[in-house]
């Protein structure tokens, strides 16, 4: 069994759906609190997969995701980077991407470098939306050849199904400086972009959603969770069952984190035999 945590918090409103996406993938999902981790933080060594659902965490008082991600500095990072050790992915939507970069998941260190222990310092932002107003749309959907990231590689999709839906205000990606860019960059952590002519907010290289080293971290500012099935397209009444072919594109995210999910506790158990 494939236990997925999915980590909730007051303001937190997509948990459902990330739950569900789990489960339509293979995994079994359990939802748990903030304040009972951070009371048994050991509870993230039972985790198989982590999702960081999407909504407004405490409000988005002070920044975007900053209390949530400050809540867990101390107590939980070391937690996460031990998971990332024996190979759990990581999910983070929206404001779980913002929390992610808060906290120091992401981009974290560079291909080659060692985990740190404690959180460092964010080198990127999601900043506001250049058109200062929330968004809420279906954006076109792209994955660089190069990406490391093992929620986005070898996705199927067409012209039809490579969308995804977006609603944020505070989704602007935009790097420290351009060393901080070029290495994400050249290292392979691009997880996905938008369309050049679909960015929605201005983000800095059409920069979507982004990944650590190990590739397993993918945290992004659209809702995959909320395109699991093709009566959540835009256009499904108007789609052929022809172009409804398949996994749509949110389920087959989850499908390959649920598969490496699953190599990675084989991969442990023959090791400890």
């Amino acid at each position: 069994m494939i236990k997925a945590l999915v980590i909730t918090a007051p303001g937190i409103n997509c948990d459902l759906e990330l739950a569900e996406g789990f489960a339509l993938a293979g995994a079994t999902p359990c939802s748990v609190h903030i304040n009972e981790l951070l009371e048994n933080p050991s509870i993230v060594d039972e985790a198989d997969i982590v999702g960081l659902p999407g909504g407004f965490s405490y409000g988005d008082s002070i920044a975007a995701g900053r209390i949530m991600a400050n809540l867990m500095r101390k107590t939980l990072y070391p937690k996460f980077v031990d998971a990332l050790r024996r190979g759990v992915p990581m999910i983070a939507p929206c404001n779980g991407f913002q929390i992610a970069v808060q906290l120091g998941l992401l981009p974290g260190p560079l291909p080659g470098s060692d985990l740190e222990e404690s959180a460092p310092t964010p080198t990127i932002a999601l900043a506001q939306n250049d058109s200062a107003r929330f968004v809420d749309t279906w954006v076109e959907f792209k994955v660089p050849s190069n990406t490391r990231c093992v929620w986005t590689k070898n996705l199927q999709t067409s012209a039809v199904s490579a969308v995804i839906p977006i609603a944020h205000g505070e989704g602007r990606f935009v790097p420290a400086n351009e060393t901080v860019m070029q290495d994400i960059e050249e290292s392979g952590l691009v997880a996905c972009r938008y369309g050049a002519k679909d960015n929605p907010n201005g983000s800095v290289g059409d920069i979507m959603g982004i990944c650590d080293a190990s590739g397993l971290v993918l945290g992004l500012m659209p809702h995959p969770e909320r395109f699991l099935r093709w009566t959540q397209h835009p256009t499904w009444t108007r789609l052929s069952k022809e172009q409804q072919q398949g996994d749509p594109l949110g389920l087959q995210m989850f499908k390959n984190a649920v598969k490496f999910a699953k190599q990675s506790s084989s991969n442990c158990v023959e090791q400890s035999v």
